[in-house]
């Protein structure tokens, strides 16, 4: 991300564009009536004892899941590695053959944070790969919409560098792959993780084939993603930072969704929607200092497939990222499925914060005269 070349442009020069879609377009058409999720065992393998993101993770998905019966009603979407053509539409290939030769020796450090071991490599392949073909499966009409659970997360992957517990960028392989299929010109990518996703602002900064929205507690790691970072050159005002300092809850994610992000999405008209899905804004998560619950979770998650339903269609994917309280994490992706499915049923088991949330009135007044909205 470069701030510097932010610095030298003005807001208010910032010119919005309302697209409309072509009518009558067979990719437009309602897809299946299933709900589909990718999960493979080799997500399992990359791990790390003590480290915080490890194959529990996952596990205490998968088992929730299995205990609520929920899979039976979902359809298996079947990943596969990514191709190398499109892992390097995304990554250097310097970068992929260092990842390749540090878990072919056994494993290491791609930073203090992000951890290799044997099979990190294949894992991260399959991850990335799993990501494109829930994307597939939701274009080619196989099901409605669909969650990938994979791991290693992407969304702080920059081109040529792995961090922040990332080694490929899921997300943005998989909107790379969906901007080759024809008809697909615009993807919007919502992160909601508590960390901004720097390697996916990085990857489409100047690009307005995709406009990436975040929210994101700041400072905070890493340390990107201020409020006037919107993009640059072709990309000038397609990237949308909702930077906070902390104590937000319910209440202000719902405001800032329904003030800032709904406009925004109905002005861009994507033809998908995929949703960067880290739930370390939760009031109990470890890492982290905001407020949300797993109910709001649950209705942020039903703002954004309202807007699918309304401007693509239904073409909605979720992707897992953060999240690092297990019992939250759990039941924020089996809430998120009921969504999905169409299902009016909550379960949280936490309940509300305990704190006080503190106000979003005035980052909402700053946002929407940035992007042109009032």
């Amino acid at each position: 991300m470069s701030t510097g070349a932010w610095q030298q442009a003005d807001p208010s020069e910032l010119t919005v564009t309302c697209f409309s879609k072509p009518q009558g377009l067979k990719f437009w058409q309602k897809g299946g009536s299933m709900t589909g999720y990718v999960f493979h065992p080799i997500y399992l393998e990359h791990t790390l004892i003590g480290h915080p993101e490890n194959h529990h993770r996952l596990l205490a998905i998968m088992n929730l899941l299995q205990k609520e019966n929920l899979l039976s009603r979902l359809k298996l979407i079947e990943p596969k590695p990514v191709s190398p053509e499109l892992l390097e539409k995304v990554h250097s290939p310097r970068y992929i053959q260092l990842v390749k030769e540090m878990a072919e020796s056994g494993g290491g450090h791609l930073d203090l944070d992000t951890y290799m071991g044997p099979r990190s490599y294949e894992a991260a392949l399959m991850a990335a790969g799993g990501t494109v073909e829930a994307v597939r499966a939701v274009l080619d009409g196989e099901v409605s919409n669909a969650f990938a659970l994979v791991r290693p997360p992407g969304h702080h992957a920059t081109q040529s560098r792995g961090m922040g517990f990332c080694i490929f960028n899921n997300v943005a392989i998989a909107a790379r792959y969906a901007l080759s299929r024809e008809g697909l010109e615009r993807i919007l990518i919502v992160d909601f993780d508590v960390h901004h996703g720097n390697g996916t602002q990085d990857i489409f900064y100047r690009e307005s084939s995709v406009l990436y929205f975040s929210t994101h507690q700041y400072p905070h790691y890493p340390g990107t993603g201020y409020i006037t970072d919107i993009g640059e050159d072709e990309g000038y005002g397609y990237t949308v930072n909702v930077p906070l300092r902390g104590w937000v809850g319910d209440e202000g994610f719902r405001q800032i969704f329904e003030k800032v992000l709904v406009p925004i999405a109905r002005r861009y008209q994507p033809d998908l929607i995929l949703v960067s899905a880290g739930f370390d804004s939760h009031w109990a998560d470890p890492l982290a200092s905001m407020l949300l619950s797993i109910r709001g979770y649950t209705e942020l998650a039903r703002i954004l497939k309202r807007l699918a339903d309304e401007l693509c269609y239904g073409r909605i994917v979720f992707v897992l990222e953060g999240g690092y309280k297990l019992e939250v994490l759990s039941h924020c992706v089996l809430n998120i499925f009921y969504v999905l499915m169409g299902e009016d049923k909550i379960v949280d088991p936490l309940g509300p914060s305990p704190r006080p949330e503190q106000p979003v009135n005035a980052i909402i007044q700053q946002l929407q005269e940035i992007h042109k909205l009032v």
